[in-house]
């Protein structure tokens, strides 16, 4: 009898050891493939997940990586150090980013002196021999006319400057893909020109939605005050005035003075604008007291931050219809 009992300990033991061995063998299969889901769904959404044995380009800021990694889909890693939501004019990169920078194949840079706080990082890695695609070479650039800005405005505003902020034209962000399509064959074997057509075709659309939305603007409406003069490209593009902006400049590190507050709050009153657009790097006190002094409304207006989405497209589309809703 002791034998038997035994022997039924044993067998019941070794049952029992086995069916637990075999379940956390099993949670274990589990959590490694559950492990392996969460590192495939970062991998396609990380925007800057590098892959191995494929080149690397760098981009300077957001918008304009969007429309890179639309066109090199996964036949490249397009890496932005710059995170989302970043001033392209005054970000400074860490050491880890300069290295990104100085070990990329290429680097697309939109030029005219967006990228202020990247100069030295740029002009390091350009004489350590990485190749440069500049956005802004390839578009008809964009220049301060007269009667824009605020006369206190600073060079960069002066009738004749070339203003940087091309990506909210989609047709010169056409010309600019078309172009990197361009290099991308020639300099790095990397032929996207079906991605390329593609891209063309709905960048068309998109402009051309954008017009049609605009068209049910009456034209005395279209009047712009802006953070600082970031609209000029969307501006030409769908037929609005740029009446003046918060901080007569280009970029974002330009000084607002009493003189030129004045100056903007009577231009206001002459043009009767509905609304003033307040963006990244404007002081959102400045321009609530812009709107408390003029009776206008004063609205958050996002031309230098990609959407959740990280869409070129819908930060478009969103940029747009903000505009429309609040110059009604």
């Amino acid at each position: 009898m002791t034998s038997k009992l035994i022997a039924f300990f044993i067998s019941t033991g070794a049952r029992r050891y086995h069916a637990l061995r075999e379940a956390l063998q099993a949670l274990a299969r589990a959590s490694i493939a559950a492990v392996l889901v969460l590192l495939a769904a970062c991998g396609a959404a990380g925007p800057d997940t590098a892959v191995p044995d494929r080149k690397t380009i760098v981009v300077t800021y957001s918008i304009l990586g969007s429309v890179v990694k639309d066109l090199v889909g996964d036949r490249a890693n397009v890496i932005v150090p710059m995170p989302n939501g970043q001033d392209p004019h005054e970000w400074s990169p860490s050491a880890q980013d300069i290295a990104v920078f100085n070990r990329a194949d290429l680097v697309v840079q939109n030029g005219l002196g967006l990228e202020g706080g990247l100069e030295k990082t740029l002009q390091q890695a350009h004489s350590s021999g990485v190749r440069f695609f500049t956005a802004s070479d390839y578009i008809t650039v964009r220049k301060v006319g007269p009667g824009e800005g605020l006369p206190g405005g600073g060079p960069d505003q002066a009738v004749g400057a070339d203003d940087p902020h091309l990506w909210m034209d989609p047709l010169a962000m056409k010309q600019v893909e078309l172009a990197l399509a361009g290099k991308l064959h020639t300099e790095l074997g990397i032929d996207v020109s079906a991605r390329a057509a593609d891209l063309a075709g709905r960048l068309d659309s998109l402009n051309r939605e954008i017009a049609a939305a605009v068209a049910g603007l009456p034209a005395a409406n279209r009047n712009l005050v802006t953070g600082h003069e970031s609209m000029g490209y969307f501006a030409q593009r769908y037929g609005f005035r740029l009446v003046g902006a918060i901080i007569p400049g280009l970029s974002t590190q330009a000084q607002v003075s009493a003189s030129d507050l004045a100056a903007l709050k009577k231009q206001i009153e002459t043009y009767r604008v509905k609304a003033v657009f307040t963006e990244l790097g404007t002081s959102p006190a400045v321009a609530q007291a812009v709107g408390r002094e003029t009776g206008v409304k004063v609205v958050e207006l996002s031309t230098h931050v990609l959407p959740a989405d990280g869409s070129y497209f819908t930060f478009m589309r969103n940029a747009a219809r903000t505009i429309i809703d609040n110059l009604k």
